[in-house]
């Protein structure tokens, strides 16, 4: 079942001689459950991408559905209810706030939409990420690897469509990276969790059912159109 498709994906930033294009007629598709990784050089689009994909920016054309959601016919409103329910987002510099806890970082996509917290589900959320010894600690008492699984836990915590993350490994050192890795393979696994993943390194890239290439805006490689 295809749970994502990208349709003719372009942006383009400036006119003129200024005019650049980071992302070039893109497209692809990815199947419910499947864990993908989109590897490129810096500058070859693929976090342009990432963020199409997810709704924080709009393409100059193209379409994204997910789930079957053409997700750009939404309003800003609409689109920002539906990414805080579909779209789990895992950033390299895990975007934690401050002053909330562990438990709290992880249960805040379902405190802004004014759901209830299934405890049990918490708990096994917890021990999943190794963090039930953690949960009343505030993100600076944590480690980076620490850190990172927090913010898995708070893109995984709404069951949603996709998960998104970008350079998820890029700030931990190789013990911590390897550690998210096996995380986000045991997300994929276990919870049917479908994954997408940028990454500029191949290593881990390689952990993925599929590698799709992109350079200068353009997939060159693992399309699976």
């Amino acid at each position: 079942m295809e749970i994502l498709k990208v349709e003719n994906l372009t942006k383009i930033y400036g006119k003129g001689t200024t005019k650049v294009t980071a992302l070039d007629n893109v497209s692809f598709s990815v199947e419910k459950g499947e864990f993908v990784a989109i590897v490129g050089a810096s500058g070859s689009g693929k976090s342009t991408l990432l963020h199409i994909i997810g709704g924080v920016d709009r393409p100059t054309s193209g379409k994204v559905y997910i789930d079957g959601h053409d997700i750009f016919n939404f309003n800003d409103d609409k689109l920002a209810i539906f990414r805080r329910r579909q779209v789990g987002l895992i950033y390299q510099f895990y975007n934690l706030i401050p002053i909330l806890n562990v438990e709290e970082n992880i249960t805040l996509p379902l405190a802004l939409d004014n759901r209830e917290v299934n405890k049990e589900k918490l708990n096994d959320m917890l021990k999943l990420l190794g963090l039930q010894n953690r949960k009343n600690h505030l993100p600076n008492e944590l480690s980076g690897g620490q850190q990172q699984r927090t913010s898995i836990g708070r893109a995984l915590i709404t069951n949603p469509a996709i998960i998104l993350a970008d350079e998820p490994t890029g700030n931990l050192d190789s013990k911590s990276s390897d550690e998210i890795v096996a995380l986000l393979k045991k997300s994929n696994k276990d919870l049917k969790q479908t994954i997408i993943m940028i990454t500029h390194n191949m290593e881990i890239a390689s952990c993925a059912d599929r590698i799709i290439k992109i350079e200068d805006g353009k997939i060159v490689e693992g399309a699976n159109l």
